[in-house]
């Protein structure tokens, strides 16, 4: 595995993209053992096609494309300054506030990072903010998104570790808002410490607090009736993401009644490409997995830990540790499928649960997505801001600082993760 390990970091470095990257490397292990016969790997995609579990990817990512489309952004933005638009740091507290909002929309970091960098970055700019602190904020907020349900992340996870995606869903909740505190309070600190004003200097009337509530109210309602079809057994996995593209339908065809025909075939368009580049990962990537089982590689790894620390909050720093430093280079997605199969037996055998181990590894790897040499989400929002690489390393440093605090936090305190599941699936 030696080898496979590095063609892999070597085509990543070289600029592949990351399913070419790991298909060939993955490939590789076959051609060092010339014993296993050659058609494993076309049968191992193939198979991986037909795992049932993971039909609820194309569905929500088509669901958030259909939301996306009815409008519902326009008016989660006008909900999100309406909360916090009063707040010193103006439209940089908007864009946390639109990032915890968004979660149940568009489920994707890299996404929902370059939308707001559209919709807000010039405005934030244009009330005097740097270039840095705004792609920072824009680029580290998106955090919040993809531990609200329906995370992709939290799928993935699920269905390769055989963890109730229920449960995963609902764990999200108080995590965010640990997230949003955080990042929240590094921005209230910075915008005082720059007299970066706040957007609102008036108080809101009745009117307006009512009108922002009912115009978000059904992207609001979305987690809500996602959580409750699983926990009364209406839907699985799978048949809820069904469910949730037939509500998004609905919410853009009857009650924003902006899904037009077009924009219908604008959404299908986005999510063939959105699910084939992530399906593409998850089939090529049963290749390289099948060369860690075969070479035990997470018990060499479990044993590299134990040696360390037996302590589960030690390990879980450790791997946390791991998943940070490996974001630098490696797409938060392709951290989950790649080990997730390593880590969690290991947590599992210290006697850890499952989904408080899971929300920490997914805030762990999404915080790749925001730090250089390859971070999706960074590059996005850079480009489109036009920032230097520099100016947003050196700016955003208090909000890595920030989100590292809160996944501690979310370590040694499990029951900030299980006590919205246990509430409502009972404990485990």
């Amino acid at each position: 595995m030696l080898i496979v390990a590095i063609a892999f970091a070597v085509l990543i470095l070289m600029g592949m993209p990351v399913a070419f990257a790991i298909g060939i490397s993955g490939t590789l292990f076959f051609v060092q053992n010339p014993d296993l016969p050659f058609t494993i790997p076309v049968q191992l995609t193939v198979s991986q096609t037909q795992n049932f579990a993971l039909l609820a990817i194309p569905l929500f990512i088509l669901a958030g494309n259909f939301m996306n489309k009815t409008g519902i952004t326009e008016q989660l933005l006008n909900l999100a300054s309406v909360m916090t638009g009063r707040w010193k740091g103006g439209l940089a507290q908007v864009s946390l506030a639109l990032s915890a909002l968004m979660g149940g929309v568009s489920g994707s970091a890299i996404a929902d990072a370059a939308m707001q960098a559209r919709m807000l970055g010039d405005g934030m700019l244009r009330r005097g903010m740097s270039k840095g602190f705004a792609a920072g904020v824009l680029s580290f907020g998106s955090v919040l998104t993809p531990i609200i349900p329906p995370g992709i992340g939290m799928i993935l996870y699920g269905t390769i570790g055989q963890v109730s995606i229920g449960r995963l869903f609902a764990a999200g909740f108080v995590p965010a808002m640990v997230l949003w505190l955080l990042l929240g309070l590094t921005v209230w600190a910075t915008a005082r410490r720059r007299g970066y004003a706040p957007e609102r200097t008036r108080r809101l009337t009745a009117g307006e607090v009512g009108g922002a509530l009912r115009g978000g109210i059904w992207a609001l309602l979305f987690p809500v009736f996602l959580l409750f079809g699983l926990r009364m057994g209406v839907f699985t996995p799978s048949e809820i993401g069904a469910f949730a593209v037939v509500y998004a339908i609905l919410v853009g065809v009857l009650a924003y009644r902006k899904l037009t025909g077009r924009s219908f075939l604008e959404a299908l368009e986005g999510s063939l490409s959105d699910v084939g580049a992530v399906m593409f990962i998850i089939v090529l990537s049963s290749i390289f997995s099948y060369g860690i089982v075969l070479e035990q590689v997470p018990e060499l790894v479990g044993g590299a830990i134990l040696d360390v620390t037996d302590n589960v909050n030690g390990v879980m720093i450790l791997i946390a540790l791991f998943i940070l430093a490996a974001g630098f280079v490696i797409d938060a997605t392709v951290l989950i499928i790649m080990l997730t199969p390593i880590f969690l037996p290991l947590v599992r055998e210290l006697g850890g649960d499952p989904v408080h181990f899971g929300l920490v590894f997914i805030v762990a790897a999404t915080i790749g997505n925001f730090t250089p040499p390859v971070g999706a989400a960074m590059y996005a929002v850079c480009s489109i801001l036009k920032c230097p690489l520099g100016t947003y390393t050196r700016e955003s440093v208090p909000f890595f600082l920030a989100v590292t605090a809160a996944t501690l936090i979310l370590i040694f305190i499990p029951e900030a993760v299980l006590v919205v599941p246990n509430l409502i699936f009972g404990a485990p």
